[in-house]
């Protein structure tokens, strides 16, 4: 629910009459009042408190131990004021989230747990959350990650000098992959922040640290000292290969035994404390899977061609490949993909690079066997695999994994320089402590 800045206090005045005094004053009872400001737009006590039972819930479900109130509060605002700056983000820019894309997301997640929508919604019920309540934040959740798709993923770039360093450090480390089970503490300085404001953030971070070696659990002092989204879940980050790491976690968790605690990191986004749960290393192994050369002819379905009309279509161009016409003559002439120039060709294909019902008809098919209408998101397809081969793809499968070690490594770092430049654009004023 939004507010305006007409709504800073709201308060309802309601006579109060009894039996005995038909003349009792007035009495000024408070409904809900304004925590925080974030630009144009406020957060109430009311949101606040809702957002606080549902991470309390989160907070059970880990077994972690809820911090004292206050400080529960100012973390829980602490991230609902960096998600609020992000969604006015995305209705500045035009970044929304579809009914329909939400109804399926809703759907798959009920569908993942093996419920129906019935029984979804009664379970939410019992956690004290409307199917409304929970539908709003998964929307929140989609548009959050298109604004870290657009923003933030799709300008990171790798290029081949970083992959080629990336492979020849790892080399010389080995051939062991170390991976990590990791719990996290990160307190975030301001972008530009003063000399002042740099050491009460550190000083924050050193006492998270005290705590956690004093014997307060790291889930517990990660619950109400962390600025992520984690916080909720003790900061937990789950299993993690070291390639996969910033470099500031992956050379602390390198020097740390299992149950072990760094000592305040800095970076450029503010200062860590990192745990390490549990680690173990796994051995590269060869990697030989089956290829298929394949080429296709694509007849799409959209809001000018129906699923009638396009299956007709391309039963009528696999009718005359029957007939005689060459493959690659129909497929330049009528395919509606960018491989028809090439008659349809789309080269060696491995496991997983194409969706599902592709791969199926794929997989099963005769070589030099046209099969089809295959159905897929795109459309409907004929496909005929040209030849099918094993082959060795170990260093092709490294410089892939290298990329996308890299690319989620400078990703996350990004992310977190991009939070704190629009959350340093907004003005923001938090009245939390104010009666």
């Amino acid at each position: 629910m939004k507010h305006t800045l007409l709504a800073l206090a709201i308060v309802a005045s309601v006579s109060a009459f009894s039996a005995s005094s038909a003349h009792a004053q007035p009495r000024p009872v408070l409904i809900d009042r304004v925590v925080a400001i974030v630009n144009d737009e406020v957060i109430t006590r009311h949101e606040l408190n809702n957002q606080k039972r549902a991470v309390l819930s989160q907070l059970k479900r880990q077994g972690v131990t809820p911090p004292p109130e206050a400080d529960l509060d100012a973390q829980v605002l602490e991230r609902f004021i960096n998600e609020r700056v992000q969604l006015q983000y995305a209705k500045e820019n035009g970044i929304r989230a579809e009914d329909e894309t939400v109804t399926a997301a809703l759907q798959n997640i009920a569908n993942q747990n093996k419920m129906s929508m019935q029984q979804f919604a009664s379970t939410l019920r019992a956690d004290g959350l409307t199917i409304e309540q929970f539908r709003e934040e998964l929307k929140n959740d989609i548009i959050l990650n298109r604004i870290r798709d657009r923003e933030v993923d799709s300008r990171v770039v790798v290029t081949d000098t970083e992959i080629e360093g990336f492979l020849t450090t790892s080399k010389l480390q080995g051939q062991l992959q170390s991976e990590y089970q990791l719990a996290h503490i990160l307190v975030l300085v301001p972008e530009q922040a003063t000399p002042e404001q740099v050491e009460s953030r550190k000083k924050r971070a050193e006492e998270a640290l005290k705590q956690v070696k004093g014997g307060t659990p790291f889930s517990q002092v990660a619950a109400v000292f962390s600025d992520t989204n984690d916080a909720a879940q003790g900061g937990a980050l789950g299993w993690r290969k070291a390639d996969r790491l910033p470099t500031i976690y992956a050379e602390a968790a390198e020097k740390l035994p299992v149950g072990g605690t760094s000592e305040v990191l800095r970076s450029a986004n503010g200062f860590h404390v990192l745990r390490v749960i549990d680690k173990k290393t796994s051995k590269e192994e060869k990697t030989v899977v089956e290829q298929n050369k394949v080429r296709h002819i694509l007849v799409r379905v959209n809001e000018l061609v129906g699923e009638a009309e396009a299956r007709s279509k391309i039963e009528r161009l696999k009718a005359r490949i029957s007939s005689g016409s060459t493959f690659e003559e129909i497929a330049k002439l009528n395919s509606e993909d960018t491989s028809a120039p090439r008659g349809g060709e789309l080269g060696w294909i491995s496991p997983g690079e194409t969706v599902a019902e592709f791969e199926n008809a794929m997989k099963s098919a005769t070589v030099n066997t046209v099969v089809g209408p295959v159905r897929s998101q795109f459309g409907f397809h004929l496909i005929e695999v040209m030849e099918r081969r094993n082959q060795d793809v170990t260093t092709e499968r490294t410089r892939q994994a290298a990329r996308a070690a890299l690319r989620e490594r400078k990703s996350d770092e990004a992310y977190q320089s991009w939070l704190r430049e629009v959350r340093d654009r907004a003005t923001i004023e938090i009245k939390l402590t104010e009666s």
